[in-house]
């Protein structure tokens, strides 16, 4: 089995702008919960319904599917010549250093002439923040009785207010 060596593409007019046949993998690490894997679609549909993306798709790095190959693949079968992986991780930790970049080189490795390249992680962005103090809100209300549960929180029973005696 032989494969072409990687090449490293750096310039502003082949990264920095969208392109109509750019394609975007959100890629999370998979969970043994349906409920859990299920919820990466629904953004993912959030996502595309949002932005100017008109292929994108979801992953999961390793205990469910579609897995990052898959997805690969959809995104070219749909006409993609660039496909851009976004981890859906909050911070750049063994994953993003080096399971996602093995896992999307090897997938590329069946689609020659097709360029990707790897976002960071969510992180310290300010607009995560916003996201934190809203979830706070939310259950508050919700536990003083003024607000339903949240779509994570509904049905669980999770949101509540635990007290030790």
């Amino acid at each position: 089995m032989s494969y072409e060596k990687e090449r490293v593409i750096e310039s502003k007019e082949t990264t920095s702008t969208l392109r109509e046949k750019d394609a975007v993998i959100i890629v999370d690490h998979g969970s043994r919960r349906q409920e859990s894997n299920l919820m990466l679609n629904e953004f993912v549909a959030m996502f595309k319904g949002r932005t100017g993306y008109h292929i994108v798709e979801p992953a999961h790095m390793e205990l469910a599917e579609p897995s990052i190959r898959d997805a690969f693949r959809l995104c070219v079968e749909q006409g993609a010549n660039r496909v851009i992986v976004s981890p859906f991780f909050l911070f750049p930790g063994r994953h993003w250093h080096k399971d996602i970049p093995s896992l999307v080189a090897e997938a590329a490795r069946d689609h020659s002439g097709i360029s990707y390249i790897i976002t960071a992680p969510l992180g310290l962005h300010e607009l995560m923040v916003d996201v934190m103090n809203d979830r706070i809100k939310q259950c508050l209300s919700h536990v003083a009785g003024d607000a339903d549960e949240c779509t994570v929180c509904a049905g669980t029973g999770r949101c509540r207010v635990y007290e030790l005696s």
